[in-house]
C-alpha cells in the first residue's frame, strides 16, 4: 500500500509540473519573443517623438502614449462613478424585482464581445458627432462597467455588517454610513479592481477602431480622433513597411510593461491592505 502511494504522489507531482510547464510556455515564449524583438526599437526618440511618414525610418509613439492616457483617463472618469452607484444599489438598498434585473443586465453585459461595443458607440455616437476620444471611451466603459460592478459589490458586501450597525446605533442617517464606513472600508479592494480593469482596457483595439479611429499627431482636445498605444500595435503590425514592424514590437513591450506594473502594484496594495486591516 506504502508503495501505491508512493506512486500515486509522484504521478500527481509529475501531472502538476506538466501542467505548470503547458501553461508556462506560451506566456514564457510571448514574453521573450515581444522583449526581444521590441526592446531593438525603444529609445529616448521612440517614447517622445511623433511618428514619420509612411515608409520614412524614425519617429515615435509619443502620440498613441498621449491617448492611450486621455482614453484611460475618461474611461475611469465615467466608469468608475456609475459602476459604484450601481453596485452601492445593489448591495445597500437593492429591490429585489430591480436587483435581479440589474444583475442579469449586468452579467450579460459581462461576456460582451469588444467589437460589439465599439460598433454599438459607432453607431449611436460616431455617426452623429464624428470619431473621438470621447467616442473611444464610452465604448471603453462598456466594456469596464459590467465588471466593476461585479468586482463594487463584492467589496461592500466583504464589510463586516457589525460596522453598518454601528454607524447606525450612533445615528448617522444611512447614506453617511455607506459613504464614510462601508467605502471607507472597501476602498483598497475598490482601487484594486479599477486598476485591474483599467489594466484589461488599456490593451483593447476593436472598440477604438470603430471610434477613436487613429491619429498621428497630439490630441487637442476629447472631441477629436486620437491614437493609443493597442490601436498603433494593430495598424503598424498590418503594415508593408519593416521600420513599422519594429516600431510595433517596440510598442507591445512597452504595452506589456505598462499593464505587468499595473498588476504588481495592485498586488502590492492588497497585500499591504490586508497587513493594515489585520493590525487594526
Amino acid at each position: 500500500m506504502a508503495k501505491v502511494r508512493e506512486v500515486k504522489d509522484w504521478l500527481l507531482v509529475v501531472f502538476s509540473a506538466s501542467s505548470v510547464a503547458i501553461v508556462a510556455f506560451p506566456l514564457i515564449h510571448i514574453i521573450l519573443t515581444t522583449a526581444m524583438n521590441g526592446i531593438r526599437s525603444i529609445d529616448a526618440a521612440f517614447l517622445t517623438s511623433l511618428p514619420k511618414p509612411p515608409g520614412e525610418a524614425g519617429g515615435g509613439i509619443a502620440h498613441a502614449i498621449q491617448g492611450s492616457i486621455i482614453l484611460a483617463a475618461l474611461t475611469m472618469a465615467i466608469s468608475v462613478p456609475t459602476s459604484l452607484m450601481i453596485a452601492i444599489y445593489l448591495a445597500e438598498y437593492r429591490d429585489r424585482r430591480l436587483g435581479e434585473v440589474l444583475e442579469v443586465v449586468n452579467d450579460a453585459f459581462t461576456g460582451t464581445p469588444s467589437i460589439v461595443a465599439g460598433v454599438f458607440v459607432y453607431s449611436f455616437v460616431v455617426l452623429r458627432h464624428g470619431f473621438s476620444a470621447l467616442a473611444g471611451a464610452m465604448a471603453l466603459s462598456i466594456l469596464a462597467i459590467p465588471n466593476m460592478v461585479r468586482i463594487f459589490g463584492e467589496a461592500l458586501k466583504l464589510v463586516p455588517l457589525d460596522l453598518r450597525m454601528a454607524g447606525l446605533a450612533l445615528g448617522a442617517p444611512k447614506w453617511r454610513v455607506i459613504i464614510h464606513i462601508v467605502l471607507g472600508a472597501a476602498t483598497p479592494s475598490i482601487t484594486s479592481g479599477t486598476l485591474l480593469i483599467l489594466a484589461r482596457v488599456m490593451g483593447e483595439t476593436a472598440p477604438l477602431l470603430f471610434t477613436a479611429f487613429g491619429s498621428n499627431k497630439f490630441a487637442s482636445d476629447i472631441l477629436h480622433p486620437v491614437s493609443a498605444i493597442p490601436l498603433m500595435i494593430y495598424i503598424y503590425a498590418i503594415s508593408p513597411y519593416a521600420d513599422w514592424h519594429g516600431k510595433a514590437w517596440g510598442a507591445a513591450l512597452i504595452l506589456m510593461l505598462l499593464v505587468l506594473a499595473i498588476n504588481l502594484f495592485v498586488k502590492y496594495g492588497i497585500r499591504r491592505g490586508g497587513e493594515f486591516a489585520s493590525q487594526r
